[in-house]
């Protein structure tokens, strides 16, 4: 038995998985998979009443940049659902509200040999900065649930000039601006220590809390649910500890909550999905056309 608590539910399942040398296995190639296999079925199977259906697939989702090129009108679309989940039954209207921050430190470079009382490391300050940030709380490692983090996620540079990039999470968006706030001071409390010094914060915004729009089209979730019950599996709602496009998506005027498609392990060379799932996943997404189509 699998000491993985995902893995060991999935025994007797067929397990489908990356070749180890990828990040990019399940995450997303399974909604791929499961929404073309949707549409084959429906397109088969005529005496299945639906409405008209778009067909949308994304680039770049993992860098926030995946919808950036979507034209909403063009797309002709009223609402969306993403299949981009992990476990079987899940369906998700919540997502973290997220910037980007960027902070770049100066100091002064000077030869080694002669850098007594000169030499300022913009490297040692950025390490001392980073250092100095919360450590039992405002981390990925120590939060979970509605938790928000402050997060490092690349540094470069030299002795003159360091630039670090954040990720900066909350499902509060209100949050958002009291991490970097306190960013910010410890910002200007490690620079103190080190005369000569000098560094910036700069925050981009990335995405919002879908919640925010899809609390305005409850139909929209309640028939992803509703889709769920159908296909003979209990609904586990749950708020997404990461983004989705559909969180852009629902901002650019297309609710678009977020369906399982069975992915486990994302980000990791151990990527993982089962057959079963995403037969699940894809039977969710017929009795969803099925069901808009009651509708009319």
């Amino acid at each position: 038995m699998s000491k993985h608590p995902d893995l060991a539910e999935q025994i007797g399942n067929d397990i489908v998985t990356a070749s180890g040398t990828t990040l990019l296995g399940a995450d997303n190639k399974a909604g791929v998979a499961e929404i073309m296999t949707a549409v084959d079925h429906l397109i088969n199977h005529p005496e299945i009443a639906h409405g008209t259906i778009r067909i949308l697939f994304t680039p770049d989702e993992e860098i926030g940049r995946g919808v950036d090129k979507v034209d909403i009108e063009k797309l002709g679309a009223d609402f969306g659902y993403t299949v981009d989940g992990e476990k079987r039954g899940s369906m998700e209207d919540e997502t973290f509200s997220a910037d980007g921050a960027t902070v770049i430190i100066k100091g002064t470079s000077a030869h080694p040999g002669f850098a007594k009382g000169k030499m300022v490391s913009a490297l040692k300050v950025a390490a001392a900065f980073v250092d100095a940030l919360p450590k039992d709380r405002l981390t990925p490692e120590s939060t979970s649930d509605k938790e928000g983090f402050i997060h490092p996620v690349q540094m470069s540079g030299g002795v003159e000039e360091t630039t670090i990039r954040f990720i900066v999470r909350d499902f509060d968006t209100a949050k958002l601006a009291k991490h970097e706030a306190e960013m910010q001071t410890v910002l200007e409390a490690t620079l103190a220590k080190f005369p000569g010094a000098s560094g910036e914060i700069t925050v981009q915004e990335q995405y919002r809390n879908m919640k925010e729009i899809l609390d305005q089209y409850p139909d929209v979730v309640a028939k992803a649910e509703e889709a769920i019950r159908r296909a003979g599996m209990p609904v586990l709602k749950r708020s997404i500890r990461g983004g989705t496009d559909g969180s852009r998506l629902s901002f650019m005027g297309l609710p678009c909550p977020n369906i399982f498609a069975g992915e486990h392990a994302f980000h990791s060379k151990q990527e993982w999905v089962t057959v079963q799932d995403m037969e699940k996943a894809t039977e969710v997404l017929i009795q969803l056309a099925a069901l808009w189509a009651e509708e009319k």
